[in-house]
């Protein structure tokens, strides 16, 4: 993974922005019985001082970035050996759902400066069950969320151009949850009082979407808030299983989670999570 670089010593290239794109493409990939679909929607959120600096060659960024990546889809579909009638992962022909590729750029406070945070979807219409990739230079966290999770829930503010008014309010955030799922390291910010956990899929969106295997059920768990106590509680629904801090849950029962827990889900990925004050 990149590493990046001290503030001041050395500034965010378009190089870089293009290699990181790369990876998140990679990360990203989503695989069907006989195609493998990467990311083809990017938003990338820049320190302001680095969204100024750059923002006259953004234009010329996103051209080299498209091409990049058509070559990029071009070698994974030219590897030696290719077989296209097997059943095997290295068989499948690799392409994108739009038509092209978008590549867009936001400032935003929260991503430190010559660092950068891309955020990629598989088309331009989020699909139920995929919530895409969030990757970093630095390995950190992903933080841009907040507007995200706002924009989800219909807050009309959140798209609005002024910065002060894009940032989701901390007061309406009752929770996070840190998990890892098949797309990396995520950071879900609860603002709601009712969230449904699973892979979803068809009919079957979820609120807290889990890249995974089917070993995660569509809808695999509820975690709900009592609005007027503030307290946790979860509702195993699913076919493999839900544990809370080591306890198996009885299904369709709702039991109290504690301020900080370790939610397993199946036995496939753990949710960390706390409750914000």
């Amino acid at each position: 993974m990149s590493q990046g670089s001290i503030v001041g010593e050395k500034k965010l290239s378009g190089q870089t922005i293009i290699a990181e794109l790369i990876r998140n493409s990679e990360l990203g990939q989503f695989e069907l019985a006989y195609t493998v679909l990467l990311p083809c929607v990017f938003s990338i959120y820049l320190n302001p001082e680095d969204y100024a600096r750059l923002s006259g060659i953004f234009h010329l960024i996103a051209e080299e970035a498209r091409r990049a990546l058509r070559e990029h889809v071009t070698r994974l579909n030219s590897k030696p050996g290719k077989i296209r009638w097997r059943a095997g992962k290295d068989s499948k022909e690799y392409k994108i759902a739009g038509h092209d590729w978008v590549v867009e750029f936001f400032p935003d406070s929260e991503v430190p400066t010559a660092d950068i945070e891309i955020h990629s979807e598989l088309t331009e219409t989020a699909q139920p069950g995929y919530r895409g990739v969030k990757t970093t230079l630095t390995g950190r966290d992903p933080a841009v969320t907040s507007r995200r999770s706002a924009l989800d829930h219909g807050d009309p503010a959140a798209s609005t151009p002024d910065s002060s008014a894009t940032r989701f309010s901390p007061d309406r955030v009752y929770a996070e949850v840190r998990y890892e799922d098949d797309s990396g390291a995520q950071l879900y910010l609860i603002t709601q009082n009712e969230t449904h956990v699973g892979r979803g899929g068809g009919d079957q969106p979820m609120d807290l979407a889990l890249y995974a295997n089917d070993e995660v059920s569509r809808e695999h768990l509820i975690v709900r808030r009592d609005p007027a106590t503030g307290v946790f509680t979860a509702v195993d629904r699913s076919t493999n299983g839900t544990w809370l801090d080591g306890r198996k849950l009885r299904k369709g029962v709702e039991e109290l989670i504690p301020a900080r827990a370790e939610i397993k889900v199946a036995e496939a990925i753990t949710l960390l999570f706390e409750t914000r004050r």
